[in-house]
């Protein structure tokens, strides 16, 4: 059996996005900034794709701009809201320290720059607390930025009532919302949003498109200079098909939200059981506050690299972390920031679902995973000093 399960960093495309994506690149090939009869058809689709991705945030069409991506969205963002409050003489920003590296390379970018951040942290569950950010919120600060969902252990922040403290403060608020837009109801009015990153591979739209949302009455400067797309704030020829693409699927994602969540959620609760069953091992981040479909697990004694490796060899494609730190030889800055031994946390593996995947998989997954954790330990030097201070679980009898 082969089995998916890695959709956190990225997902396959959907044939409503193919669907939307394919006229795009025969039929309405014109340039939307061109006055012809082509150019005024391709700038159609793209008012109509501004305005779905809009609807789904509870946003207006304007308060949109497609991006290359939710790094990009991201840099923006933040690299806005600094210099926004510097120009007030306000540079403090607060953060957490679980944040993408999109976001937390960027701010250490603006710390070079003279500005102060502060990192909330996360305790166990990795839940940023609401009376500490308050807490944390001086006259100096102009910018927060907490994720919506954690892209390693899928934890949900509670970005509303965040939201509603920095309004009532008057600090502006931006979330990395990458793995929670298609996934989780977000609403930008409701939540008290001012900015929002999100990207299009994350819910079955292709890579290399993305967007920023931020709020109609806040005057963000120009992010590419060179021509007058995106209302003057991006320059560059605007990527028609895969802005279709992505406004198709998202709009797809939303019309069967619901539907999505409970399945994916199911098959998510599910697994956080089984995995649970396996000895010495750890759900990372709080079971009750999770994204429908990321779950995360640490197991003592082996390597994350052995298990994804011979789970591969077994059709089961998995992750140890973020795939932007793939590379890596550092345990996850997010598990190390739960209060993870570095030990422990180099036994992490991250299993992400969507729609598409079955139960029947999950079982699969089931199946496969405790005995590659029970033959690596078996293999692991690790592993048999641990023995020398507690049972075996596999010895029988």
């Amino acid at each position: 059996m082969f089995v998916y399960a890695d959709n956190a960093a990225t997902t396959a495309v959907s044939k409503t996005a193919l669907d939307a994506m394919l006229p795009a690149l025969g039929e309405v090939y014109g340039n939307p900034s061109s006055l012809h009869q082509k150019g005024r058809e391709a700038n159609y689709a793209l008012m109509d794709a501004r305005a779905a991705v809009a609807k789904c945030l509870n946003a207006e069409p304007r308060e949109i701009y497609f991006t290359g991506c939710g790094t990009e969205a991201d840099n923006w963002a933040i690299t806005e809201g600094a210099r926004m409050g510097a120009e007030k003489g306000k540079k403090h920003i607060i953060s957490d320290t679980i944040e993408h590296h999109a976001v937390l390379h960027t701010l250490q970018k603006l710390e070079k720059q003279g500005f102060e951040v502060t990192y909330l942290p996360v305790h166990e569950d990795g839940v940023v607390r609401v009376e500490e950010l308050k807490a944390a919120i001086r006259e100096d600060t102009c910018l927060v930025t907490i994720m919506y969902s954690n892209n390693e252990i899928g934890t949900l922040q509670p970005v509303r009532e965040i939201g509603a403290v920095c309004r009532e403060k008057g600090v502006l608020f931006h979330t990395d919302a990458v793995q929670a837009v298609g996934h989780v109801p977000v609403d930008v009015v409701a939540d008290h949003i001012d900015m929002l990153s999100l990207s299009g591979h994350k819910f079955h739209a292709p890579k290399g498109v993305g967007a920023l949302y931020c709020k109609k009455s806040i005057r963000i400067k120009n992010f590419i200079e060179g021509g007058a797309q995106e209302r003057g704030k991006r320059g560059g020829t605007e990527a028609i098909p895969s802005i279709l693409a992505m406004a198709a699927a998202l709009t797809d994602s939303c019309a069967h939200m619901q539907e999505n969540m409970a399945k994916v959620s199911a098959m998510r609760d599910r697994l956080i059981e089984g995995l649970g069953k396996i000895p010495y091992s750890r759900c990372n981040g709080a079971p009750d506050k999770k994204a429908p479909g990321i779950v995360s697990f640490c197991f003592e004694g082996i390597e994350g690299e052995s298990l994804l490796l011979r789970l591969d060899l077994a059709g089961i494609c998995a992750s140890s972390g973020s795939a932007c730190t793939s590379g890596s030889l550092d345990p996850s800055h997010v598990l190390l920031a739960l209060g993870m031994p570095h030990e422990i946390a180099h036994g992490s593996l991250r299993l992400s679902l969507c729609e598409f995947n079955t139960m029947e998989e999950v079982d699969y997954i089931l199946q496969q995973v405790p005995e590659v954790v029970k033959t690596l330990r078996q293999m692991s030097p690790v592993w048999t000093h641990m023995l020398e201070k507690m049972p075996d679980p596999y010895q029988e009898g």
